[in-house]
């Protein structure tokens, strides 16, 4: 039966959410229990700055994963003040007992595991719309409650006091709303803050990507033929994770210095059409859409393996997959046998959805980095003066992109060092930061 279906209720009388089960709600608060140990900077922004309340009066709809981490974060919020609701931005990367444990606590959470497309956008139209609700900050992952607001409440849209949003895809519609003038709010791009690429993009990808193809297939990654499509943060992470276990990899990339860094870092840089034939595992990190076609899934041999590190489900043509010359069986939990008429089987991960969130986890230490990075941003744009912000979309200050690595670094007993006087105004730079101009690059 879907969760819509039901009549469920909290143990004080709520039903202002939907959820797969919220029995289950007791084991998820374990696992935000376990989270919460993980997650140092976060935390200790919700002590700093639960006093304040500085989110007070802050109506916020958020579209992000719901998982363990993001549960901390969305608590955390509340603490500060504001009140939210909540929905998932990918339809197979819920946890139904995280759900299950915000919804006991009170929160209106609308997601479960395995969402139909149909079920995935009347969560978000839940979140917008409610009794004495009105909207006036928005936290995405993706873009998704983004253009449903602008595209079916443009009204409520205009009302709106700041979005942000952490991912490349999100990021790049915000972009083009404002080259069309569209865009009537002002956004705050997270994903290229330096604490969000560096850290989540490239460090956790490193992990996670290795962890979720473990689960997934049991594959041995020594000696396999690996293309990894892109060379941004994502496919650097990944590359670098594979060929220390011995995998031989090989690079796409449309960018001359994203690929001379491939190259530099010792991956031979090739199209796609030149080595497709022998790929054992297609891993697409691009953002964009189309980056595996039907085309060169029909030259890839048996027993290949094709998933997606990139946010959204377009970079690998999935719906050219479902035609009647070809045969779909479920394997297990987000695997599918696709098999050609001839027998010839590519095993596809998640249909081709983030394969590191659907099909395993990621690190709560580095979702700390992202969530306190995002708590800020909404922070800032929530408190900011009439004027410091036009409608267009900002990068997060260089200041606060600091205080959240500072937040962080007790966990290794790391003690910085502090300029002197001397030093300081030899270098043009205030003692407590900013310690690098907006176009250095990390």
């Amino acid at each position: 039966m879907s969760p819509r279906e039901k009549e469920q209720q909290t143990s004080k009388g709520m039903a202002d959410f939907c959820v797969r089960n919220i029995n289950q709600a007791a084991y998820g608060r374990k696992e935000i229990d376990i989270a919460e140990q993980e997650m140092p900077g976060i935390m200790a922004l919700r002590k700093r700055a639960s006093e304040d309340r500085p989110l007070k009066g802050a109506k916020i709809v958020g579209c992000t994963h719901i998982n363990a981490q993001t549960a901390v974060l969305i608590e955390t919020l509340t603490e500060l003040g504001a009140q939210v609701r909540w929905s998932a931005c990918n339809i197979y990367s819920t946890q139904n007992e995280v759900a299950a444990a915000l919804a006991e606590a009170g929160f209106s959470i609308f997601a479960w595991r395995g969402e139909t497309e149909e079920d995935f956008w009347w969560c978000i139209d839940r979140c917008v719309t409610a009794e004495n609700w009105q909207p006036n900050m928005i936290l995405d992952d993706g873009g998704d409650a983004t253009h449903l607001i602008l595209k079916k409440y443009p009204a409520m849209f205009k009302m709106i006091k700041g979005i942000v949003e952490e991912s490349v895809t999100g990021v790049h519609r915000l972009y083009q709303l404002s080259k069309t003038n569209k865009l009537t709010v002002p956004a705050m791009n997270v994903n290229d803050s330096v604490t969000k690429t560096k850290f989540d993009n490239l460090y956790s990808c490193k992990e996670s990507i290795i962890d979720s193809l473990k689960r997934a297939t049991d594959m041995m990654f020594g000696g396999k033929q690996v293309v990894v499509c892109g060379y941004g943060e994502v496919g650097k992470g990944c590359s670098q994770a594979l060929k220390a276990l011995g995998s031989v990899v090989y690079v796409t990339e449309i960018d001359p210095i994203c690929a001379l860094q491939a190259c530099m870092d010792g991956f031979r840089v090739l199209k796609l059409s030149e080595v497709i034939r022998n790929v054992d595992l297609l891993i697409t990190a691009t953002g964009n859409k189309n980056v595996l076609t039907r085309e060169y899934m029909d030259k890839m041999k048996s027993g290949a393996i094709v998933c997606n590190m990139g946010h959204s489900n377009t970079e690998i043509d999935v719906n050219s997959l479902r035609t009647p010359d070809l045969t779909w069986e479920k394997v297990r939990s987000q695997v599918d046998h696709v098999i050609w008429p001839d027998g010839k089987k590519i095993i596809l991960l998640a249909e081709g959805r983030l394969v590191n969130l659907s099909c395993s986890s990621v690190s709560s230490f580095v979702v700390s980095i992202t969530a306190a990075t995002q708590a800020l941003a909404l922070i800032e744009l929530f408190n900011a003066p009439a004027g410091r912000y036009k409608a267009d979309v900002y990068l997060l200050p260089k200041k606060m992109d600091e205080y959240v690595a500072s937040l962080h670094l007790p966990t290794f007993d790391a003690h910085l060092t502090e300029l002197s006087d001397e030093q300081a105004k030899y270098m043009g730079l205030n003692k407590t930061g900013p310690f690098k101009p907006n176009y250095y690059r990390y």
